[in-house]
């Protein structure tokens, strides 16, 4: 995958903390998924009062790419405006899984940390539809 395709799909999650609705968390999170053709689905997180009605940002992307056609997802770029960088958690990951058990999956934040690794790292013997 090319470093510059990387760059922008974490500056495009960047942009998505932006408009995220996070009234009771305070926790904006921005996210960006690459479509093999290139092209990249933004998407924030959106909180509800009924805290299980709560989407993420991971899944607000994916949600965006397949309503566009899209059945596959090369990469995910996760950003936080925290010191350290977040990981997706589980819902996502097994969402993520659905299209693209191997994809790379960067976290950036506003410090120096930084996560690179594949979601088949974060969710080993993962389930999909192969298993039913």
């Amino acid at each position: 995958m090319n470093p510059l395709s990387i760059a922008a799909l974490e500056q495009t999650a960047q942009r998505a903390a932006e408009h995220a609705y996070a009234p009771y968390s305070k926790y904006p999170v921005g996210a960006a998924v690459l479509a093999p053709d290139g092209t990249q689905y933004s998407g924030c997180n959106v909180e509800n009062a009924s805290f299980g009605l709560t989407n993420c940002a991971e899944r607000t992307a994916v949600f965006k790419a397949v309503a566009a056609g899209h059945r596959q997802i090369a990469c995910v770029a996760i950003y936080t405006p925290t010191p350290e960088p977040a990981a997706p958690c589980g819902a996502c990951r097994q969402v993520l899984r659905e299209f693209g058990p191997d994809m790379k999956v960067v976290s950036v934040c506003d410090g120096d940390g930084r996560i690179e690794t594949t979601l088949s790292a974060l969710l080993p013997n993962s389930f999909g539809p192969e298993s039913l």
